[in-house]
């Protein structure tokens, strides 16, 4: 295997513990390794890229993704929100979606996702679905680091009328289904090299009973894979396991057996302590004292006005927090962003969750949940998972702080280029991995499919308009004479 040399204005690189600001210094990958990281190498290099005006950072770790359906939320999930339901779109418009896709559209969305994730700085993925092994073959395809899973459940909500949430159970069903998930993590094996594996992902706590929890997280110390699951994302969600349990989600989860250092909780906003809620009790507590972590997706819940009150507080609790992105935009620039500023609103405090936060949260934080070491730094003997920044262009100039300039105003644009595993995966703006020609068309067809098929998914039968409707009201013609 080559060594690759790169010299660039600024590394993160990883010293005692923490990332630090290595300026005018130099990365080295021996294979799938770094091997230096600082100034003054003077050992061999088969390549030698001058990266000049580059931030080079850990590739982004996101830990909360669904790549067979979240390009087609876009226009679908935004602006509304029925108010029985606490405006999320769990009830409605996320079933729809479900109901409307099409196996051709799944596809088309995989690909996309791959595309996506490399120009937005994610070289690791958790992914939960129901497709995973077209999902691992993608990704290995890509070049991507992944963690894929099977999702599974004893039950599933609806709404009867468009007013309340109803349950349909199948326990059965929801121990088939960890079955089928222990095979996809057992197959996924050593796959890519080792890049792409499985965990296991019961889907929400509302809709698994504590036999089926408990299960998952013996199995999953079993098999030594990471365990996830949607918790503490609704309203509705935290009154139907008040309703059947007396406990919040998190209670219900620790009474279970369910939390440990290598669950990965997605959302947690809806805990005891916010103004959501009159709950007394210690959520945050009981989720740090397990070593369990928290997946924020901040956008996913801010285009509903809904936010987590507030990061700080989680911290402070002792709570892991890393990042993931859930839905469309699929991009970890995004998350960190709209963490990073609604951390702050929240907390009403500009000196809140400040960039190193965000920087930590993406990269070892996430590491620290896989029980990768070797991830979410540049160290020597650290995967050589890398991302090259452009310094020069004009969303990240001029710089004196180029970690504020990344959390607070790159754009995809400004990243140059993604190594994984030792790989380029993307140089110089071009995906390398990917097949991008016709994937945005592809994508548009794939969401017109899915659209004109809402009627036919929704127990009411409404159409797409009724649900979501747009924007704005067609122009109306009515002269259809010819301009002179």
């Amino acid at each position: 295997m080559a060594i690759l040399r790169i010299d660039a204005r600024y590394v993160v690189a990883y010293q005692d513990g923490e990332h630090r600001l290595l300026e005018n210094g130099t990365v080295v990958v021996d294979g799938d390794r770094v091997v230096f990281a600082g100034r003054g190498y003077q050992g061999p290099a088969d390549e030698r890229v001058d990266a000049g005006e580059t931030l080079v950072t850990p590739g982004f770790i996101n830990t909360h993704a669904h790549l067979e359906t979240a390009p087609l939320d876009k226009s679908f999930q935004e602006d509304v929100g029925a108010r029985q339901f606490f405006y999320t779109g769990l009830v409605e418009t996320l079933l729809l979606q479900e109901a409307s896709i099409d196996e051709e559209g799944v596809e088309t969305c995989i690909e996309f996702s791959m595309s996506e994730l490399i120009r937005t700085g994610t070289t690791t993925v958790m992914h939960q679905g129901v497709r995973g092994r077209r999902v691992a073959e993608a990704c290995e395809r890509a070049g991507l680091r992944a963690y894929v899973a099977d999702g599974y459940k004893s039950g599933r909500w609806y709404t009867p009328d468009g007013n309340r949430v109803a349950y349909e159970w199948d326990e059965d069903g929801g121990l088939a289904g960890l079955e089928r998930a222990v095979r996809l993590v057992e197959e996924l094996r050593g796959r890519g090299s080792g890049r792409v594996q499985g965990f296991l992902s019961p889907w929400q706590a509302n809709t698994c009973t504590p036999e089926l929890l408990k299960e998952s997280r013996r199995l999953s110390d079993e098999l030594d894979v990471p365990l996830t699951i949607h918790a503490a994302q609704a309203v509705f969600e935290v009154m139907d396991i008040m309703a059947a349990h007396g406990m919040t989600p998190i209670e219900y989860l620790e009474s279970a057996g369910f939390l440990g250092p290598r669950a990965v909780l997605g959302h947690v906003i809806f805990t005891t302590g916010t103004s959501w809620l009159n709950l007394p009790g210690d959520d945050l507590r009981r989720i740090a004292d397990s070593g369990a972590s928290i997946s924020y997706n901040a956008w996913t819940f801010a285009r509903r006005g809904i936010v987590a009150e507030s990061l700080p507080r989680y911290r402070e609790a002792g709570v892991n927090i890393t990042l993931g992105t859930d839905t469309t935009p699929q991009s970890m620039i995004e998350s960190i962003r709209w963490s990073a500023i609604l951390g702050k609103v929240a907390d009403r405090r500009a000196d809140s969750w400040v960039a190193r936060d965000l920087l930590d949260a993406a990269t070892v934080n996430a590491a620290r949940l896989l029980g990768r070491e070797d991830l979410g730094r540049i160290a020597p003997g650290a995967k050589a998972d890398l991302l090259l920044w452009r310094l020069d262009g004009p969303a990240m100039s001029p710089v004196r702080d180029p970690i504020r300039n990344l959390v607070y105003y790159a754009t995809r644009e400004d990243l140059a280029s993604v190594i994984v595993d030792g790989q380029w995966v993307m140089r110089d703006g071009a995906v390398l991995t990917v097949d991008e020609e016709g994937l945005t068309e592809r994508l548009q067809r794939a969401g017109e499919r899915s659209w004109a098929r809402v009627p036919a998914g929704d127990r009411l039968g409404r159409t797409l308009e009724e649900v979501a409707p747009a924007s704005l009201r067609p122009f109306r013609t009515t002269d259809t004479k010819e301009f002179p």
